[in-house]
Formats: structure tokens, sequence, C-alpha cells
């Protein structure tokens, strides 16, 4: 039987940390226990700090006079592309030293802030490149529904670890789908929030380019507002960081009306995708409200994708080395080299493209409050592959075809998240991709939230068995 402090909500867990009915050292022991029984197999956290230095920080918490922050308490483990205090952050790359770094990034440091207990790095795609976990530094993450298959990316050890109950609440990364492509493959919430609601202090871009966002992940969409509390909120060095008061997103209220969904679909066959996600999508978005049919492709909204990408990779690029880039997964050095290739003119026509679609959009919202589409286009994949090459039937063009369900809700510039849909007949996990106006992260919120508690999925545990592929 499972300890109930590692299956207990992050709310739950919270609510009574703050009322001193359990103790810090209690809790994080706990998810340190079952990172020790599972994540041989998942391999979600395979960088930890030494269990006594985490267990101090835990029993320092619990001799307060007083709660140190709404995590207070609560183990959590950062991405390994963002900086902790004193472990190294490999970006999953073998041309990056493995030097502990001197200090916190924000993310880091806005957990410490706030009373989280950081115990580790949860693994990342190398670069963050692709929505498959694996990288020649850690090796390979797996899905805990079946260890034989993905658990998405670039964020898939935070979700592995959310759906394996090793951790209660975990951040990640979003540029095509990092955080809503594996919240979806591990049955856990993923938020995409807009640009600037979490801050980006080291942006290498004032505008041009920044389609990658922080976010938080948890196991119901009231964690994933708890984390997104923290996370979000002005810093000065980030001139477009939004000046907004972030402690509303713990207040979840419930709806006064039944929302008004518009149902995308395929963004009329804009991309293409397997029944069951598509079905367990469509099902979980009727769970309350009304839902009407959008007849909408966002013409453009591909190609401004590729291009705005393409932008942070050659700036990726200008980094490193050449023979630094020729250790690098084929992939990455694929689009660094589409990034060069990117001209004035291209980025003068992706500007025109990103003010019609961001028209076209916003007049969308005139008639729904949220709009609603599958996650992913496939389930979670054997292991042992890349990425999809058919889906549906379908050969993909390149390794993006798989992910257009994401990555065009990326160039629309609106938060979406991605909450469980329900299982195939596989039994694995599925998600709904809902997408609310620029700004509207606590809309996006609540609803979500209304549809989880028509259609709940969050008490469902993996059963985490050997896996008998290996990896890519």
């Amino acid at each position: 039987m499972l300890n109930p402090l590692i299956t207990a909500t992050a709310t739950e867990l919270s609510e009574r940390l703050q009322a001193r009915e359990i103790s810090a050292v209690e809790v994080v022991t706990a998810h340190l226990d079952r990172i020790d029984e599972v994540d041989g197999i998942v391999n979600a956290i395979p960088v930890r700090r030494a269990r006594e230095a985490v267990l101090s920080d835990a029993a320092l918490l619990d001799a307060l006079d007083e709660p140190s922050g709404p995590l207070h308490g609560l183990p959590v483990a950062v991405k390994d592309l963002q900086n902790v205090a004193g472990l190294p952050t490999s970006h999953g790359s073998p041309v990056m030293p493995l030097t502990p770094q001197a200090r916190d990034g924000l993310v880091a440091e806005r957990l410490r802030s706030t009373g989280a207990v950081i115990i580790g790095k949860t693994n990342t795609a190398e670069w963050g490149t692709g929505s498959h976990t694996f990288n020649p530094v850690y090796g390979l993450t797996r899905n805990p529904w079946n260890t034989d298959r993905s658990a998405g990316g670039s964020s898939g050890g935070a979700a592995a670890a959310l759906a394996a109950r090793m951790l209660p609440v975990a951040d990640g990364s979003d540029l095509g789908g990092s955080l809503r492509n594996p919240a979806a493959f591990n049955g856990v919430v993923g938020l995409r929030p807009t640009v600037g609601t979490v801050p980006n202090p080291d942006a290498r871009s004032h505008s041009l380019s920044r389609f990658g966002v922080e976010g938080p992940m948890g196991r119901t969409v009231a964690d994933t507002a708890l984390l997104l509390a923290v996370l979000a909120g002005p810093h000065p060095l980030d001139a477009i960081s939004r000046p907004i008061d972030p402690s509303g997103f713990r207040m979840l209220r419930e709806l006064a009306t039944a929302p008004r969904i518009g149902w995308m679909g395929d963004l009329g066959g804009r991309f293409v995708c397997e029944q069951e996600p598509m079905a367990l999508a469509r099902r979980a978005a009727g769970a309350v409200g009304t839902i009407t049919e959008i007849d909408e492709s966002l013409d453009g909204a591909e190609r401004i994708f590729r291009v705005i990408r393409g932008i942070n990779y050659r700036g990726l690029a200008d980094a490193f080395t050449a023979e630094q880039i020729s250790r690098m997964k084929t992939t990455v050095q694929e689009n660094m080299a589409y990034g060069q290739s990117i001209t004035a003119d291209d980025i003068v026509e992706v500007d025109r493209l990103r003010s019609n679609l961001h028209r076209r959009v916003h007049d969308l919202f005139n008639d729904v409050d949220v709009l609603a589409l599958p996650t992913t286009q496939v389930a979670a994949f054997p292991s042992d592959w890349e990425f999809p090459t058919v889906v549906g039937g379908e050969e993909m063009t390149d390794y993006l075809g798989w992910m257009m369900s994401c990555c065009m809700i990326t160039a629309t510039g609106c938060p979406a998240i991605s909450i469980p849909a329900g299982f195939t007949s596989d039994g694995l996990p599925v998600g709904l991709q809902l997408v609310a106006p620029i700004g509207a992260e606590q809309q996006l919120l609540e609803i979500a939230a209304a549809i989880e508690h028509a259609d709940p999925h969050h008490h469902a545990v993996p059963e985490i068995n050997e896996p008998t592929l290996g990896g890519p």
C-alpha cells in the first residue's frame, strides 16, 4: 500500500503542513523513499542531492515558528534546463560541463523562497528539443503507465515524477509543447502560461523570439495553480514580464455560469490525429458547459512557429563551436542549420502573419470562453523510437509533424493547459488541451478545474513494471 503522503495532492499536503498537522521531514522522507523505490526504473530525477542534506533542509523548516510560504515543506526537483545552486546543469547535452552551479536560476530561487525543499533535477530532452525525454548524459525517462513507452518531453522527467508519485508538483518549460505533451502522456496537468507571466530575466530576446516559457505541472489543476502562484510575477530584468499579482491563482473560484467551449478538433485537417486521443479529448471537453464547433484552421500558425523556433536555435548555435555542435543529436543540429538559413524577409513575413493570427484568434473569443482540441496527436509511443514517423496512417514530413496540435497553439501566444482526458484501450493516458485569451490564465484554470471535477482521473496510480524496450 502506498504511503498516503505521496498520494495526497500538493494542495492537501500544503494545507496540512501549514497547519502543522504533518512535518516537512515526514513529507520529504515519504517522497525520497518513493524515489528510491521506483526511479531506478523510471529515471525521472537523475540528479539528486544527498539525502542527509535534503532532510536537514526539511528539519530547518520544521523548526521555524511560522510556515515559510505556500510551498512550505513540499519536495521539488527542477528541470535540468534551469540552474540550481550546487548542482550541474547539463541541458541533457554532452558538450556541457557537469560542474555545480554557483547560484539558483529564477525557478529555484522562487521555489526556495516559498518553502520548497529542492531534492534534485528532473530529466529533459537534449536542449529541450523534441517531445521524447532521452539524452546521452542521463539516459531515457520512461512512462510510469507503461515503461516501454515515451514519457513525452521535453519536461518528461517532471511529468513522469508526478505520475509515479515521486513529487507533488514540478516545474517545466514549453516552446512547442514541452509542458503540455508530457502532461498528456503521463496523465497529469501541464500549463503553458502567456509569455511574461513567469518571467525570464536571462532571456536572449526581448520579444522577437520569446515563444519559450517556464510553467507549472501538477496532478490536479489546483496543484498546478499553486505552483503558478509561486513562479509567476514580474521581474525587473525581464522587460516583458507581466505586472500581475500571482497570489490570485491560488484561489480558484467555482464557475458562476456554464463555460462556452469552442471545439477545434484537428483545425480543419491541419494536423493528423489518431482516433482515441481525438475521441477522448472531445468527450472530456463536453463534461461541462456548451460546445460550439469552431471552423478555424489557424492559417500561418505553423509557419510562424517554425521560423520563431528557428531563430531560437540560431541563437543557440552562436554559443558553440562547430566541433561542439557535431556532438549534439542530429535533430538539434538540423534545427540550428534551419535557424541559420532564416532571412530578414522570413522575419518580416512572420511578423505580419503573427498580427493577422492574433486578430483572428481574438475574434474567436467573442463567442467562446476557451478553445479545445486534443493535446497530442498520438498516445505515448514506444520508447525506442525517437519520434513517430506515421500518425493515423499518414507519414510525417519531419520530426515536428506529430506535435502540431501543440506547436500551432504556441504561435497564437495564448495560454494553454493540458488536463487528463482518460485512457486509451491500451491503458495509456491522453490529454485535453484548453486555450484561453492572452493573459487569461485565471479563467483557463477555473474552467479546467470544472472539467476535472466533472471528469476526474487524478486518483489513478500507475503500476510500475520493468521495461523490455530500450531507447533511441
